[in-house]
């Protein structure tokens, strides 16, 4: 068929080998989700029109990434992902085509190094490596990638720091770097606007450190303004559309994204060594979805802010060294669904009324100073929910220098009796004549019957 150009055969129950190609029309490939196994022939890498290859999902479909594949200079999205293709990524893939918007080589046996350069003026959008065993650095070169939005490179063996120069990119929306071997801190932004259009951003089961990342929170602009588009993550200004896929984990799931919808914003630090307090400053990302800061070693309390996150339908903060009560604010997340606050040292009554009432013991238990409805542990008589202090500094100085509740209940006592004296006096001065005669009188009747009283004593002592 020395004319046909656009073959689609995707989403099938075909199996076999992929048959030679004698046609040198073909721009468009897409066999992805069949059963497909062996090699890809080399005459589908010298199809020169070649725009699209899409052999994704196909399990059984072998062998190494030829370099070759770099000769087809019109190529614009390579999707070789989920199957078993394995040995070392070429590394003229980073530059070999300044046409290439997407490519993807995750869940595949991949190892070496990412590819280490990336050429200026590159088209990328779409780069996923996720679910490899490759290791080194992620490259500075990726700086080149003006155009990127999508950057998932987790479930590898990464080294290295965080990569800071990411901030750099002006389109990211999607950072997925975890589960690898990054360590050492989060310094905040060092370009105006990082990350302003991010909207999901993970680095969970990391080796990261140090204070929760506050200034990047203050530049996460995408996700402080709620965003209700229905539509899903996509390339444009290509020859044809590639919708962005992804893995998650999802409200404790690992959770395969077939469509990344437009409105989904995710941020996950969880399993990491994070220490200090939650920022109040994360109440500011009021469209987020997910919020999982669970295995740290954060302390404090939890923010009331968290309840201006009216849109959030999971949120994790288990086992931390989070103290106090739980917020009342969080009652008033309408759509939230996973709550874990387990493995914490929180105290007081659990808040009551519409989403914590379908919560279970599972979300508090760990914390045994809680009280309340799921758990068996009823609560004092009168004891209400008490807001924590929204002040965190003043608050620890206070302590932190001495002041302890004795201090206090002393300061307490003494200015009570000097309260009432201070009362009466300046009630006395005024002379209100009810008052003053009540008093008065009462003082008379008191002095009679002492004196009756002490009569005959002294009358019975003149007898004898």
């Amino acid at each position: 068929m020395p004319s046909l150009q656009f073959l689609l055969l995707n989403n099938n129950l075909l199996y076999g080998h992929i048959s030679p190609f004698l046609c040198n029309s073909l721009q468009y490939i897409n066999f992805s989700h069949n059963k497909l196994y062996g090699q890809i022939p080399p005459s589908v890498l010298k199809l020169e029109h070649l725009k699209v290859l899409m052999l994704s999902s196909n399990d059984k479909l072998i062998g190494n990434i030829s370099s070759v594949i770099c000769e087809l200079k019109f190529l614009e999205i390579l999707d070789l992902s989920n199957s078993s293709f394995s040995g070392f990524i070429p590394q003229c893939l980073g530059n070999f085509s300044y046409g290439l918007s997407v490519l993807h080589l995750g869940g595949n046996n991949l190892h070496g190094n990412i590819p280490s350069i990336y050429s200026e003026g590159n088209s990328l959008r779409y780069l996923n490596f996720n679910g490899n065993q490759l290791k080194g650095v992620i490259p500075p070169s990726i700086i080149n990638c003006v155009n990127l939005e999508f950057l998932d490179l987790s479930n590898n063996m990464i080294d290295g720091t965080f990569p800071s120069f990411l901030e750099t990119l002006p389109k990211l929306k999607v950072v997925i770097l975890r589960s690898n071997k990054l360590h050492g801190s989060l310094k905040g932004p060092t370009v105006k606007d990082a990350f302003s259009k991010l909207q999901i951003f993970d680095l969970s089961n990391n080796n990261l450190s140090g204070p929760l990342p506050t200034e990047y929170f203050n530049n996460f602009k995408a996700i402080m303004s709620v965003d209700q588009d229905m539509d899903y993550m996509r390339t444009h200004n290509l020859s044809t559309t590639y919708v962005y896929s992804v893995k998650l984990a999802w409200k404790g799931f690992e959770v395969e994204f077939s469509k990344i919808q437009i409105a989904l914003t995710i941020l996950d630090l969880s399993c990491n060594k994070f220490t200090g307090k939650i920022p109040e400053s994360l109440g500011k990302l009021k469209s987020l979805i997910q919020l999982n800061l669970s295995h740290n070693s954060l302390i404090g309390y939890i923010q009331p802010s968290l309840g201006n996150l009216t849109n959030l339908e999971s949120l994790d903060l288990s086992s931390n060294l989070l103290a106090g009560r739980i917020p009342q604010q969080l009652v008033d997340l309408k759509y939230l669904q996973v709550l874990n606050l387990s493995y914490n040292q929180l105290e007081g009554p659990i808040p009551v009324g519409k989403q914590f009432n379908t919560f279970e013991n599972g979300s508090y238990e760990g914390n045994l100073g809680l009280c309340g409805f799921p758990l068996q542990v009823k609560c004092n008589k009168g004891e209400e929910q008490q807001p924590p202090p929204s002040n965190f500094e003043k608050e620890d100085s206070m302590f932190g220098e001495g002041l302890g509740w004795k201090a206090v209940a002393m300061g307490y006592g003494c200015g009570f009796v000097v309260g009432v004296s201070i009362g009466y006096v300046v009630f006395r001065a005024r002379k209100p004549a009810w008052f003053v005669k009540m008093v008065e009188d009462s003082a008379h009747q008191n002095a009679k019957r002492l004196r009756r009283k002490n009569a005959p004593a002294r009358n019975g002592g003149r007898r004898h």
